[in-house]
């Protein structure tokens, strides 16, 4: 059996306890914090020990050292170890809210040993702990908590790393463009001028999943034509996004409130490309807190 390693990675308050709680519910031997100088040893013993299913959690108390791990990650695929890395986020207002709320503090908010380095206010922590990520984040398949519940999360983790490992994974989600576009997205397309169910009586408290929305907009040539456009792009460009050794694609899809077109062609697209490819699939508006 091929050897799996899942490096979690992110910002302080994003939610990387939970993705490793998911993890280990998931069969993974995992460890929290482990420095960047021991993840090669790490890997190798428990390669000895015939461990297949290893997750690792490094956040920026290792800053020191983060800059020393995509070289790794590299050599560990060149020995056939499926290396998949998951960064974690969050927007600055919801992390501030969040250490606000658990009154932790920042692992960048103290001072150091030395004196030389007063403590920082909350938010130039965070903001200073993004810059320290930035590369890593780069590699990474993002993930964004901001508005995901603990078992969203959980759930989201399980979906990811289940799927088959040895191919690209797609996944496809919604979103509502007056909550902000998916910082996590490859690609994104904007469904609003689509007719909305939103106006329709009896529609406008349903969603995209249910089938009197799904009937409606099956009716109207504009929508299959967009579900047929974004189908032909994606059906052009994944062969060579998989040649890119791509492990994770994600494909927003936004209308005005996240509820029925974008979620409408989300279910279709999943539906269409999981023929093909490993596809998922999830509606945020609908995941929200």
């Amino acid at each position: 059996m091929k050897r799996e390693l899942v490096l979690i990675t992110g910002m302080a308050g994003s939610g990387k306890s939970i993705a490793l709680h998911a993890l280990e519910d998931a069969g993974y031997y995992c460890v929290d914090n482990l420095p960047p100088e021991l993840l090669m040893p790490f890997v190798q013993l428990e390669d000895r020990k015939q461990t297949t299913k290893v997750a690792i959690a490094m956040d920026v108390r290792s800053a020191n050292a983060l800059h020393t791990v995509p070289a790794q990650l590299a050599d560990l695929r060149k020995q056939d170890v499926n290396v998949r890395l998951l960064f974690l986020d969050a927007g600055s207002d919801t992390l501030l809210r969040r250490f606000s709320e658990t009154r932790r503090n920042h692992p960048l908010s103290h001072a150091s040993s030395d004196g030389t380095q007063s403590a920082r206010d909350l938010m130039n922590a965070i903001e200073l702990e993004r810059q320290l990520l930035a590369d890593l984040r780069e590699e990474s398949h993002i993930i964004d908590t901001s508005q995901l519940r603990a078992s969203k999360l959980q759930s989201y983790i399980h979906d990811l790393v289940t799927a088959a490992s040895s191919q690209l994974t797609l996944m496809f989600e919604s979103f509502a463009f007056k909550r902000g576009i998916p910082v996590h997205a490859d690609f994104v397309f904007d469904v609003r001028m689509l007719p909305n169910p939103h106006y329709e009586a009896g529609l406008k408290e349903q969603t995209g999943r249910d089938a009197p929305v799904a009937d409606w907009l099956d009716q109207h040539a504009s929508v299959h034509a967009m579900e047929n456009q974004i189908s032909s792009f994606m059906d052009q460009w994944l062969p060579s996004l998989k040649e890119d050794h791509r492990s994770y694609v994600t494909v927003a899809i936004g209308c005005t409130g996240g509820q029925h077109r974008s979620v409408y062609l989300v279910e279709r697209l999943h539906q269409r490309f999981a023929k093909n490819w490993v596809s998922l699939k999830r509606h945020r508006e609908l995941d929200v807190v």
